[in-house]
């Protein structure tokens, strides 16, 4: 408001018009008609000053800052509480009630208000935080506005302040229309509609999720759904409906490379002539192998050695064992050249780490006698057999190994993932195929 005082001969001028309740030298107090008329031509695109001219104010007396504070004023309780807002509940004389002028009846009621919209603010800023540090934690994102929507929502009806939106909103940094839409009739049938969609949806995804007993992320659920049930859903709505309904992807996180026990030294090292070209577009032509570890049941440990196709990704031999001896990778070899389905390619040649088994001569030899070529990783590289690696830390999170008690049953469970793995697991690198049907798909292009 303008520190400017009225003069008499002002305030006279200024109490002559009709739409001037009262005025004193510090300032006017206009009725709630004018109140009203001012809101309603203002919204038509009118300025203040033109409002107060065309209705007989001298705008020389009241000044520019006196109407422009006024209509801030006006329009800030219309916006809040609407044409009761605009209501003066002020006694004749201007300025604030006198506390002594309430009964201690009201006294009571106002500080009731005020202790509860105090512990609404509490109680808001409170669940916002739990809800951002859970979410945080959980998906590393903020609050959704429409948790924030939720939040509101309860606590007005937990401490009865309706007419408090505005400020709790504020309070929320969200909007107050925001609001009003999002429990709108409308809005809220829309979501009705979506939650059904997203319940269809969710059962289907689930039957993709869980085909083969075998659990998967949304890529791989993206590609089964297509390739098993002809379903085309794009991979933000698959997120998006396990998101919503918790459906948790196994796979793990990137996590460096395990590397196997080095060769000795009366062991032969060959040099890398693979060089990570892994894709060469021919199956049977890049062969790689390695051994990992596997516990189950109680404290129990075993070891598993693959040979994996490097174009096709498709696992060709594989043996487990209880011990890690030279055995489990030369059987694995066997198993390779007794598998009717594996032509090799010219110049195919087997690639692994510098693992003893791979350095001692009774392996070499037998490679020899196969008819293949063999290379190796650069010592402690894990990244030159990159894919076969990356095989062993997909198996460990999918197949369910950890709950086999004995030798037999985890030898049935790892025969049931490699079957599963081969013909049923999508992969986005294979074209979206399964690694049996992409080398199907290279057999026929050739």
């Amino acid at each position: 408001m303008s520190k400017r005082l009225f003069t008499e001969k002002e305030i006279k001028i200024l109490s002559k018009n009709h739409y001037v309740k009262s005025v004193s030298a510090k300032g006017i107090t206009y009725t709630d008609e004018f109140k009203r008329i001012f809101i309603t031509e203002n919204e038509k695109g009118k300025f203040p000053r033109q409002i107060f001219d065309e209705h007989g104010f001298d705008i020389d007396i009241i000044g520019k800052n006196r109407i422009k504070s006024s209509g801030k004023r006006w329009r800030a309780a219309y916006q809040a509480n609407g044409v009761e807002g605009l209501q003066d509940t002020r006694k004749e004389n201007p300025g604030r009630p006198s506390e002594k002028q309430l009964s201690i009846e009201e006294k009571y009621e106002r500080l009731e208000a005020q202790n509860s919209l105090l512990k609404a603010e509490l109680e808001l800023l409170k669940k916002i935080d739990m809800a951002g540090e859970e979410a945080e934690k959980e998906t590393e994102i903020n609050i959704p506005v429409s948790q924030r929507f939720e939040l509101i929502k309860s606590v007005i009806e937990k401490f009865k302040l309706k007419n408090k939106v505005r400020y709790l909103c504020k309070q929320a940094k969200v909007s107050p229309s925001g609001y009003y839409n999002y429990f709108s009739l409308a809005s809220l049938e829309r979501r009705k509609q979506r939650d059904k969609q997203d319940e269809l949806a969710k059962e289907k995804i689930l039957k993709a999720f869980n085909y083969k007993r075998r659990k998967k992320g949304a890529r791989q659920i993206k590609m089964t759904l297509e390739g098993e049930f002809n379903i085309n859903y794009n991979l933000k709505r698959i997120r998006r409906i396990m998101k919503k309904y918790g459906i948790i992807c196994p796979i793990r996180k990137a996590n460096p490379y395990r590397q196997m026990a080095k060769a000795t030294k009366e062991h032969t090292v060959l040099p890398n002539k693979l060089n990570r070209q892994f894709k060469q577009n021919i199956p049977g032509k890049v062969l790689l192998t390695d051994i990992t570890y596997l516990f189950y049941g109680k404290g129990k440990k075993a070891y598993l050695s693959t040979i994996k196709d490097g174009s096709t990704n498709e696992i060709l031999a594989y043996n487990v064992s209880d011990r890690i001896t030279l055995d489990i990778a030369t059987d694995t070899l066997l198993q390779l050249r007794n598998n009717k389905r594996v032509k090799f390619a010219d110049g195919a040649f087997i690639h692994s780490d510098q693992g003893f088994h791979y350095t001692s001569p009774i392996y070499q030899k037998m490679v020899k006698k196969y008819g293949l070529e063999q290379s190796m990783s650069r010592r402690g590289n894990c990244w030159d057999n990159a894919p076969q690696e990356s095989f062993f830390g997909h198996f460990k999170d999918e197949a369910s190994i950890k709950p086999c008690e004995t030798l037999a049953e985890l030898k049935r469970e790892i025969k049931s993932y490699m079957s599963y793995y081969n013909n049923y697991r999508y992969q986005w690198n294979l074209k979206k195929m399964t690694p049996v049907q992409y080398r199907n798909h290279l057999s026929s292009v050739a």
